[in-house]
């Protein structure tokens, strides 16, 4: 993790005029931008075609692709890519999040409010099931960054106050707090918390990884295909697993 870059990056990408065609279009979205920049400061690298595909950076024989959402759009990249070439996929999750509102109309921003919620690491196996079939490929790696972020969203939802399905405009980083990377499926285990009993069930995945039961039971499918942990028998009708050696 390097601030100084980061920092720098975000700079770079905030300090632009950055083309705007009307509220709700970006010419690329900032989160994004930022993150690219930050991964690879040569823009030489960017947004490089590479076997029919464009890749989000290439250098030296391997390749990034920054996704903020919706990993099942990487499946057609990753399964032509993964062939030939070392591919890092990189997911941004906001950890402490600052909300902030604009009028579809005026196209003014009301005042910043902090989010009490707190993003976990564990989000990005929602991410990771819809690409779960690579995870296994050697040539696969995964980057998580926990970001601090204001999000900006426009009041155009079908509440009565405008805020219930909204549509997000940009997500602003402004803080870099942690990187946690994936080399191969045996780092997968820093998933699995510490004080688990030898056998446990979702609900004690769940509490000690404070998260709620569906998480932790979609978290358990992808840690089983990647045999990080393995069902070792059923009590009632909860599965029981235990850390795989």
């Amino acid at each position: 993790m390097n601030q100084e870059r980061f920092e720098y990056a975000k700079q770079k990408i905030i300090g632009l005029d950055r083309q705007r065609n009307g509220i709700g279009t970006l010419s690329e979205k900032t989160m994004h931008a930022i993150i690219k920049n930050y991964l690879e400061l040569n823009e030489d690298n960017h947004e490089i075609p590479v076997n029919g595909y464009v890749a989000d950076i290439y250098n030296n024989g391997s390749i990034i692709e920054v996704q903020t959402a919706n990993f099942n759009k990487l499946r057609s990249k990753l399964s032509v890519f993964l062939n030939d070439y070392e591919v890092t996929v990189v997911y941004p999750i906001a950890y402490m999040k600052w909300l902030g509102w604009i009028d579809v109309e005026t196209g003014e921003q009301g005042k910043l409010r902090k989010s009490p919620k707190k993003g976990t690491p564990y989000e990005a196996f929602i991410q990771l099931y819809k690409i779960k079939q690579f995870l296994n490929n050697p040539n696969f790696k995964f980057k998580i960054l926990m970001i601090n972020v204001e999000e900006l969203r426009l009041l155009n939802g079908w509440s009565y106050d405008k805020k219930r399905g909204s549509t997000r405009y940009d997500r602003i980083p402004k803080e870099l707090v942690e990187e946690i990377d994936i080399e191969n499926v045996r780092d997968y285990l820093r998933f699995v918390p510490i004080d688990l009993p030898d056998k446990f069930t979702v609900k004690d995945f769940a509490k000690e990884a404070r998260i709620n039961d569906g998480l932790a039971r979609l978290c358990l499918n992808i840690l089983t295909y990647t045999n990080t942990v393995k069902r070792v028998g059923k009590s009632g009708n909860a599965i029981i697993y235990n850390v795989a050696e």
